[in-house]
């Protein structure tokens, strides 16, 4: 059995050699202009999923600024995404001796051909192996139960219709507390809290970690609706480059108003340290 578990750990895929790192990639046409491919495997119920999008435009930012690691991303989306072919164009918007700051925007195709913006960012980059080792915070860790007592997406019924493409490629295991939607009784909190890694075993980055804030279920699930919960706006730091192992994730919603909801996330590495934070501005699901 010990053997069995060490070709696993072998198997596992790595950082720039799994689903994710091949789902993301972008390839370089011109200078500032990148060709993609959207993946169907990360798309929830009728939309690829916006994390997803981030990390995407995330790594043509990488390419085209003199500094690899996204520091600070905002990102509008305009419309919703579908699986297919789509093109980046970036524009360098300052360049500095620790920061560079630049814009990108992801278009897919009409069926007259023509280019239709999905999505805007703009974003700040820097190099997270520069940054002192100071911390002065009064912010903790969730208090999740170990994975072992937490629920995954097949221990429940699906909650929505639609596509679930994107839960076969995470691993993520839910606080019980956060999950009485699942059963027809929402906790009425607006809390989300989990561990969470991708499914294939590759550790966590920069990149993935603009995924991993748009992946857990939307609080509103526990605020008793269902159903699509669009972004609208979303804004993420990077905080320190991630250590290997698996994250904690919280996300809370505080208030609800004329349609909208934001939600609030923390990210936790196994070392304890908060890596990742972020807010979105969302549609609240009519259901």
């Amino acid at each position: 059995m010990a053997q069995a578990a060490a070709r696993a750990r072998d198997a596992q895929a790595t950082i720039g050699d799994s689903e994710f790192d091949r789902d993301t990639a972008v390839t370089l046409r011109e200078k500032g202009v990148y060709d993609a491919e959207l993946s169907a495997g990360w798309t929830i119920i009728q939309a690829v999923n916006g994390g997803y999008l981030l990390a995407m435009l995330g790594r043509a930012l990488s390419d085209a600024l003199p500094h690899s690691d996204p520091f600070s991303v905002s990102a509008h989306y305009l419309r919703a995404s579908s699986p297919g072919p789509a093109v980046i164009r970036t524009q360098t918007v300052r360049t500095g001796r620790t920061l560079s700051t630049g814009q990108a925007s992801l278009f897919q195709y009409a069926e007259d051909g023509t280019e239709v913006e999905r999505i805007r960012v703009l974003a700040t980059y820097g190099d997270l192996d520069g940054l002192t080792d100071e911390v002065r915070t009064s912010a903790e860790p969730p208090a999740i139960p170990p994975r072992e007592d937490c629920l995954g997406p097949g221990d429940g019924p699906a909650p929505i219709p639609g596509s679930s493409a994107i839960t076969e490629r995470l691993d993520i295991k839910l606080d019980p507390a956060t999950v009485g939607w699942a059963v027809g009784a929402p906790s009425g909190k607006g809390e989300m809290r989990g561990w969470f890694g991708l499914a294939d075993g590759r550790d966590p980055d920069p990149f993935s970690l603009l995924l991993t804030v748009d992946a857990l279920p939307p609080t509103a699930f526990e605020l008793g609706l269902k159903g699509w919960t669009p972004t609208i706006e979303l804004t993420t730091h990077i905080r320190c480059r991630p250590a290997p192992g698996p994250l904690r994730v919280s996300i809370t919603t505080r208030n609800l108003a004329g349609g909208f909801l934001e939600e609030d996330a923390d990210v936790w590495d196994s070392a304890g340290r908060l890596v990742a934070q972020s807010r979105q501005l969302a549609r609240a699901p009519r259901g």
